[in-house]
């Protein structure tokens, strides 16, 4: 069996302790003060696209409630606020017309961020491209790169002065594989082979093109990382075999309709796609121009860590095997995800060894079906319970070398969850979408104290109940 472990000491002093959000989940305003489309006001207004038919023209009203969800965030000790810029609100048709207002709604955000003593890290892409680009042939389109790099120079010249984190963006194997393979998410494609690694070539190149962009305009000195889904893998023993084997689940490409952590984040770290992926797509890879492999691979800062669960793998007789049920397992989310607080001690392990960067986890969190109650509060004992887990599991892997910088659990405020709609909720605070009133979960009150304890509140039986 795997052992366990607690907490036995703080966390570093320069430890961060912060909350993650996205632009389209949460703004609203879709249509205000000179917006332009994004791919997903499009696809939301496709017919079953999204569960009930909802969109995220309202949201959680974010564009005009700021203020409020910025004074509850300081009221709980947010020591950090990681937001993203809607690139279609800020340039409307994704390149050359800069949009005032957009730009002005931004500068009222971070300058109240940094009155109340929260720090900004700006994402510049969660996902909301602009329609307009993806008229223009979207990341299949290699001058998407140049697109990207633009968009980053425009807010970099205007930011910068005030924000010194920067994230250029989040989940390429999410937006890739289930905006243009599966089609779930918008742009909803169902690309073929070829097309779909094409669009990833791209979205690499606009990645190194950005941080590129960030360092030759920055007006203080950048910190800068991308955030990176963990499609991850842990061993079902401490045996040396099956770590062996999870290793190579995590790191290794083993089918053409697979990828892997190391598939998705080797060509921006280490400047090479890895060899076991390139045998396997053979001609389907896109053309690799001289100067692609050095223009992707820029030096970061850190790797954010998007982290929500796992697969238990062992060694088998023909190699690494997931296992699909484990005895006795019941530990789930309301998406029905495998609550794996081991698989975030094996990837931090396994990313902080392989690519040698400081870590940041920048998502982390727990879907349920959270209500208001009777006695007016929001009792939420499943998430605290998923929280503290994995904070315990991250404090492991510190203790074992990891260089693991700050947490930022998805999400503050309950919010548009992509396809499923408002069915589920993430947040620590409770949002009621008929009257957007914020009500803070038992949870954003045990959070308060973990930050206030800088973790050593992770010791104490504490469920909020």
């Amino acid at each position: 069996m795997i052992k366990t472990h607690a907490c036995h000491k703080p966390f570093p002093q320069d430890f961060i302790w912060g909350v993650s959000s996205g632009s389209y989940q949460i703004e609203g305003a879709a249509t205000e003060d000179g917006k332009g489309d994004s791919v997903w006001d499009l696809f939301c207004k496709r017919e079953s696209a999204i569960l009930s038919g909802q969109t995220g023209e309202v949201a959680c009203d974010h564009y005009h409630r700021y203020q409020e969800d910025v004074n509850l965030m300081r009221e709980f000790g947010v020591q950090a606020y990681r937001f993203s810029f809607s690139w279609p609100r800020v340039m409307p048709e994704g390149t050359g017309r800069v949009n005032e207002k957009g730009m002005d709604f931004y500068d009222r955000l971070v300058d109240s961020l940094l009155k109340a003593g929260i720090e900004p890290w700006a994402m510049l892409f969660h996902w909301d491209y602009p329609q307009e680009l993806y008229c223009r042939g979207g990341w299949l389109n290699r001058d998407s790169a140049d697109w990207f790099a633009d968009y980053t120079r425009q807010m970099v010249e205007r930011f910068s002065d005030r924000i010194q984190y920067w994230i250029t963006y989040d989940e390429p194997s999410a937006f890739i594989m289930c905006g243009h393979k599966t089609g779930e998410h918008a742009p909803g494609l169902r690309l073929s082979l070829p097309e779909q690694l094409r669009v990833n070539h791209h979205v690499n190149l606009a990645h190194g093109k950005a941080v590129q962009a960030i360092r030759a305009v920055a007006k203080k000195k950048p910190i800068v990382g991308l955030s990176s889904y963990m499609d991850a893998h842990y061993p079902l023993t401490d045996s040396a075999e099956d770590k062996t084997a999870a290793q190579a689940m995590n790191f290794t490409v083993m089918s053409r309709e697979g990828r892997s952590v190391g598939w998705w984040l080797d060509p921006v770290m280490l400047g090479q796609y890895p060899e076991d992926g390139l045998q396997i797509f053979g001609s389907d890879m896109p053309q690799i121009l001289s100067g692609d492999m050095a223009t992707m691979a820029q030096p970061l800062d850190f790797i954010g860590i998007n982290y929500y669960s796992a697969r238990a793998v062992r060694s088998g007789e023909h190699g690494p095997e997931v296992v699909a049920e484990l005895p006795g397992y019941a530990m789930t989310t309301q998406y029905d995800w495998a609550i794996a607080p081991h698989g975030l001690y094996t990837i931090l392990r396994q990313c902080y060894e392989r690519y040698k960067r400081p870590l940041v986890i920048t998502e982390n969190g727990h879907q349920n079906n959270d209500h208001v109650m009777l006695d007016g509060k929001v009792h939420d004992p499943q998430r605290i319970d998923y929280l503290r887990r994995h904070l315990l599991a991250a404090q492991r892997a510190m203790d074992d070398g990891v260089d693991l910088r700050g947490y930022f659990p998805w999400t503050f405020t309950d919010n548009f969850e992509w396809a499923f709609g408002y069915r589920t909720r993430v947040g620590m605070v409770h949002t009621d979408y008929q009257t957007q009133k914020r009500t803070p979960k038992d949870s954003a009150y045990w959070y308060r104290k973990v930050i206030q304890t800088n973790g050593a509140h992770l010791l104490v039986d504490d469920y909020g109940v």
